[in-house]
This record gives structure tokens, sequence and C-alpha cells, in this order.
């Protein structure tokens, strides 16, 4: 049986997440960790009233995140506590605690629709009862819930959402999970999670023992760079999109946009191996990608 799952050593290695977890969550502690992410989750040049919105966004998908990873005790019963929650905002409630509080003041000032916050929570529901995927298929239906419903609540906010753009914003929060995941082999796999598709691991002949070794041997990196493969497919699939908004709307999914081809391309430098160091984009590859994808100039079909 592989050593990866519920053991004591995970139990050490996740210490920080569960205190996380514990801890109400305070602006300065959002913005602080949100300066982690692989894209900027909200530029300082964008004006301030959507800054508050993609932070109080960003605050609550994080939250949920910890309560689903790390948090003590029943965490089926954490969530449904969270889904209580967005009931009462969503009722007309001001939310209990500073985080629930300004999210019902994001809901009403940007009409964000109820059910791609609930999907945020059901995706850590399904982390309680699924810990592998087979396909690479299955895993872009767990993205359909952790990572597509984001991309979403971001063009709500900035009234931007319409069918195609939100189809092409799918594909582009997909591969920015797709990427998290290949970043996360060690973290997950200590937690007793295996993202990589189960498939393409065993057609590497890749052991799950292999995913907590000091270094990643040939199999896990090509089994990682076939994900790299394809969430840069998803984010040429979903780049028109940048080229269909304008203002604020265009440089916030730009900078997504750039995040990814920039995560994408720092997994290559490390030559895929995702054990001896957790690869990272550097910011001047983020904002190269970004005024790359600024400069091809908006779309025909644009509407604002």
């Amino acid at each position: 049986m592989p050593t990866v799952g519920p053991t004591a050593e995970r139990d050490e290695a996740r210490a920080m997440h569960a205190e996380a977890a514990r801890v109400s969550p305070t602006v300065r502690r959002w913005r602080a960790r949100a300066r982690h992410e692989n894209f900027p989750v909200a530029l300082r040049v964008l004006p301030r009233r959507y800054r508050r919105h993609l932070g109080t966004l960003y605050a609550f998908a994080r939250t949920v995140d910890d309560i689903g990873d790390a948090a003590q005790g029943d965490r089926l019963a954490l969530l449904d506590r969270v889904s209580a929650e967005l009931d009462a905002v969503y009722a007309g409630g001001t939310g209990s605690g500073p985080l629930f509080q300004r999210l019902a003041v994001t809901v009403a000032d940007c009409g964000l629709p109820h059910s791609e916050l609930e999907r945020l929570v059901e995706a850590n529901r399904r982390d309680q009862k699924v810990d592998r995927y087979r396909t690479f298929d299955d895993l872009l239906g767990y993205c359909s819930l952790s990572a597509e419903p984001v991309g979403r609540l971001v063009l709500r906010v900035f009234d931007a959402d319409t069918p195609r753009r939100c189809e092409l914003s799918d594909r582009i929060c997909a591969a920015l999970q797709v990427l998290e995941h290949c970043q996360d082999v060690t973290e997950d796999a200590y937690a007793g999670r295996v993202y990589l598709p189960t498939s393409d691991l065993e057609r590497y002949g890749v052991a799950e023992d292999d995913l907590v070794a000091a270094s990643a041997g040939t199999g896990l990196r090509a089994a990682v760079a076939l994900q790299v493969q394809r969430a840069v497919t998803l984010l040429d699939e979903g780049a028109p999109l940048v080229r269909e908004l304008r203002g604020a709307a265009r440089v916030a999914v730009a900078g997504y946009l750039a995040g990814g081809r920039a995560t994408a391309r720092a997994l290559a430098d490390d030559g895929f191996d995702v054990l001896a160091r957790r690869p990272r984009p550097r910011r001047s590859h983020v904002a190269l990608a970004a005024l790359d994808s600024l400069r091809r100039g908006p779309g025909a079909g644009d509407a604002r």
C-alpha cells in the first residue's frame, strides 16, 4: 500500500493550513496570502470597488478551501454551515462575521448568482468523498466545481458575463486549477489525495509512493508534462476572452491568463520536477505575458 494518506506526517505538513482554517480571516491576512498566488488576484491598477469585490471573492474561496482541506472535526458539517451562511445572505441578511458581511455587500452590489458560490462549497464536499480521478475528463469535472465558478463570478463583478465569455473563462480557470494541482503534488499526496489522473500515472509507470520522493522520476515528470500541455491548450482556448473585454475586466482577465502561462513556463523550466521544490512563476514572466495578451487588442465582438 502507498505511504501517502492520513498520517501524522501529513498532519504536520499541513499544520499551517489547519491554523488558517481556525482563524477568522482579516482583510490584511487575505491580501498577504493573495500575493503568493500564481496570478494577480486584484491588481492595484483596478478601481477600488473592483479590488474590494475581487478580494472578498478570493477570501471566500480560500476560506472554503481551508475548511475542506484542513479544518478539525466534521468538515462536511462545517461546509453545511457555510451553505447556511450563504442562504442567509441571499435571504437578505448581512452575514455573521467579517467575511460574510463583506460577501453580503458584494452579492448585493454585483448581483452574484447563489449557485456559483455554492458550487465552490460543493467542490470541497467532493474532496471529502473523492480522492482520485481516473481520467483528465474526470478531473475537469471536478474543476467545473472548484475553479470555473470563480471565473464566472469575476465576470459578474465586472458586469461582463455572457454565455460565450463564461465558456471561455471556464477554460482559463480549469487550466489554472490543473496547473496548481501539478505544483501541489506532494502536499496533496500527504493529504491523501491524488489529482494527477491515475490512468496517466499508470501509463508512465508511476506508483503513488513516487509522489512523495525527494525528486521526480522520469515517469512522473512525463505525467506532469502531459497535464501542463493540456493546461496550456485550455489557456489557448480561453485566450480570446481577453480580446472580448474592455477596461478593467480586460486587464484583470489578462492577469489571470498571464499567471497561467507563467506557471506553465515555471513548471517547464524546472523540468517538471514538482517534488524537489514547488515551481513558482516569476512576476516578470507574469507581467510580460499580460502585456502580450493586452497588445492583441479587443476583438470585433466585444460589447463592454
